[in-house]
């Protein structure tokens, strides 16, 4: 891959991975619209372990709370602040694991992979959020949240496997339409990214250890640096902004480029 293909991938994953607008549906966009090869499984792993340091990074007081209160989770107490956050996360994978597991199992992940179902999932699921936030109420923040309420993000997350339909777009859904106001809607879509992006770059890492194409590894070193600094500022950027601006920007973006990409699909 040449360094400017490594810098627009890795660009794309980290500048849409927290956006409310479909990491994963961008990425297969890319090689069907411009016909440009596929980046590969190496590549894949590569940017999404750049998008979760920058994920990390940015949210590492939460995070140093979770992984001290993972230890207390361990030996069994629910006993402080971080012990809680940590049940939280787990509860709120557990269902895309399995849901991505029994996908990947299925072989449904390729028939997904196609513009006309990034299309409708675009739209509609753009509709969606900007419902969700028109509607949803402000009476909660980050701090009340609860375990059944991180369960019903996790098994909204599961929608996410649909390509087009974007993991943080609708965990900030249905944050919003809980109650939790945007900043913190935001903020627990971006927490619970962190366990589900590492499970997914573990399911990815078993393919290319089998494949030992270990000719990228540099590529995907350089691929893995771009998507770290793009994913920070993005997340940085749009934190910032949601003290100020609502989620109709992107709402926005997702359904003109949805109609756009069923246009292409249909003609």
């Amino acid at each position: 891959m040449t360094l400017f293909h490594l810098f627009l991938v890795a660009a794309i994953q980290g500048l849409t991975e927290f956006l409310p607008v479909s990491s994963s549906g961008h990425l297969i966009l890319l090689p069907a619209l411009t016909g440009e090869q596929d980046q590969g499984l190496a590549i894949d792993v590569a940017v999404h372990v750049g998008t979760l340091f920058a994920v990390v990074l940015y949210f590492w007081a939460d995070v140093k709370i979770a992984l001290q209160g993972s230890l207390r989770l361990l030996r069994g107490r629910v006993d402080t602040q971080g012990a809680f956050l940590a049940l939280c996360l787990i509860a709120a994978t557990i269902p895309v694991v399995i849901a991505g597991t029994v996908v990947k199992l299925a072989g449904l992940d390729d028939m997904l992979r196609s513009v006309t179902v990034i299309g409708w999932a675009m739209l509609g699921f753009g509709i969606v959020l900007y419902w969700a936030d028109k509607t949803g109420t402000y009476d909660r923040t980050a701090t009340d949240w609860r375990l059944k309420d991180a369960v019903t993000m996790g098994l909204a997350q599961m929608l996410a496997l649909i390509p087009g339909t974007s993991r943080s777009g609708i965990t900030i859904t249905a944050a919003r339409r809980l109650g939790y106001d945007r900043e913190s809607s935001a903020k627990l879509a971006m927490l619970m990214s962190i366990p589900t992006i590492a499970a997914s770059g573990v399911l990815l890492g078993v393919d290319v250890v089998q494949e030992a194409d270990w000719a990228v590894a540099r590529d995907g070193l350089i691929a893995a640096a771009f998507a770290f600094a793009s994913a920070l500022l993005a997340l940085s950027i749009m934190m910032r902004l949601l003290h100020s601006v609502s989620f109709t920007p992107y709402v926005i973006y997702r359904v003109i480029l949805g109609i756009a990409l069923l246009i292409y699909a249909y003609t």
